[in-house]
């Protein structure tokens, strides 16, 4: 069995737990920084989607389909948990949106769509646990020309973030790799357009108060100081979090 197979197996695995036993519930309150960026994100990828037909790649409880249909797309949802599959099926069917989406237990890397299908691909958290250039590969291959690509995804050089993670092991597999420069470098060569978005450089600082009052106004100045401080290319690669935003001709 090729490695690549070993590796998908091993993230299965890893997220059919992560899923039905809430693996990452203890820590979700370290992640209330996120909020401006998972914002911007669902912006994104649900502005001027009606009609469109998506794939959310990599999905699951949490998961954005029922924006994306609520939005007036038409979803596709993959993931290689069927654990998160099952999950994501049934937010959709509570929401409302059964007829709209639909699920798929699937490797990301060798997806069974034909080409040219998607008008837009999304992912969040997706692409760090997958081998990317097999990974954008495959969204070349089924994405429309014209369409676009967007992910939302962690990056690996920010040293409190280091720390952070070397202190939460359970929350991770041994496959998965936080995105560097150069792997948003070697993104960008795919692509004929792209926009990198970054986020959450001070923000990261306003963790222990995330209890007390007027915390949103907090978040909010700090996110504002980090795009002003994220105008200087050295602090980019710093940001916890980078959206990407991929076009093909």
């Amino acid at each position: 069995m090729p490695n690549s197979n070993f590796r998908s197996a091993r993230e299965a695995e890893f997220h059919d737990r992560a899923f039905t036993e809430d693996v990452r519930a203890r820590t979700a309150k370290f992640y209330a920084v996120t909020e401006i960026s998972k914002r911007f994100y669902v912006d994104l990828i649900t502005r001027k989607c009606s009609g469109a037909r998506v794939l959310e790649y990599g999905c699951g409880p949490g998961g954005y389909a029922t924006d994306l249909a609520r939005a007036g797309a038409t979803v596709t949802a993959i993931d290689i948990s069927e654990s998160a599959i099952e999950l994501g099926r049934q937010e959709a069917v509570a929401a409302g949106f059964a007829e709209q989406t639909s699920f798929h237990v699937m490797n990301a890397e060798s997806m069974a769509f034909p080409e040219h299908h998607f008008d837009l691909i999304c992912g969040c958290g997706i692409l760090h646990h997958l081998d990317i250039p097999r990974a954008l590969a495959e969204v070349i291959r089924v994405l429309r020309p014209g369409g676009r690509a967007i992910f939302y995804e962690p990056q690996g050089h920010n040293a409190l973030i280091k720390l952070y993670r070397r202190l939460t092991p359970s929350m991770r597999t041994e496959d998965e790799h936080p995105l560097l420069w150069s792997d948003l470098e070697a993104i960008r060569l795919q692509f004929d357009a792209a926009q990198f978005h970054f986020f959450h450089l001070l923000s990261l600082v306003s963790f222990p108060f995330r209890s007390m009052p007027g915390y949103g106004f907090l978040l909010r100045m700090l996110g504002q100081t980090d795009r002003f401080l994220f105008r200087l290319p050295r602090l980019k690669r710093q940001a916890w979090v980078v959206v990407m935003d991929l076009g093909r001709k």
